[in-house]
């Protein structure tokens, strides 16, 4: 199933969402981190819970953007309704979360450094607006670039696409 090409009144809707998803990957910058960084938004437009990536700060492989925005959202009586927006296509663990909770609507900021896994979520049913984001682009392509060795270690080398490799 192809990704969703945004129009521009569903680019307006999403835009703020982003910038929220983009905030929270430059603090993880900031702080020593990857730079991914996603929002849990409620169907009236609320910020549910933000995050962004900790693997390196906490020492935790486990806390992805996607995870820490969805624990920040604490517990919801249903999901339904709901969009992750992310500043990067979300990884197979990820998008496990996404479609273990029902998250209708994923909004994808960029998808040309990591493809991840949006493309079984499209074909799970689940809503994937992609859209390639300029500034969520040269955010991931300046840091796999600066930083190679720590971004192979958190998508796993031998997992990522030939195009991904490290060289």
């Amino acid at each position: 199933m192809p990704d969703v090409a945004p129009t521009p009144e569903s680019t307006a809707r999403y835009r703020p969402w982003l910038q929220v998803a983009l905030a929270e990957a430059k603090a993880s910058l900031d702080s020593g981190g990857i730079p991914i960084g996603a929002a849990l938004v409620a169907a009236d437009g609320t910020v549910l819970g933000r995050g962004h990536n900790r693997r390196v700060q906490d020492d935790d492989p486990s806390v992805h953007g996607e995870t820490a925005a969805f624990r920040n959202a604490g517990r919801q009586r249903t999901y339904a309704g709901t969009t992750m927006v992310t500043t990067l296509a979300p990884c197979w663990y990820c998008s496990g979360l996404v479609r273990q909770f029902g998250i209708p609507r994923v909004v994808i900021g960029e998808a040309r450094t990591f493809h991840g896994a949006h493309h079984w979520l499209a074909a799970h049913g689940v809503e994937i607006v992609l859209l390639d984001d300029p500034a969520c682009v040269q955010l991931m392509s300046d840091f796999v670039t600066a930083n190679p060795d720590l971004w192979f270690e958190d998508i796993g080398a031998e997992d990522a696409e030939p195009s991904q490799q490290p060289e």
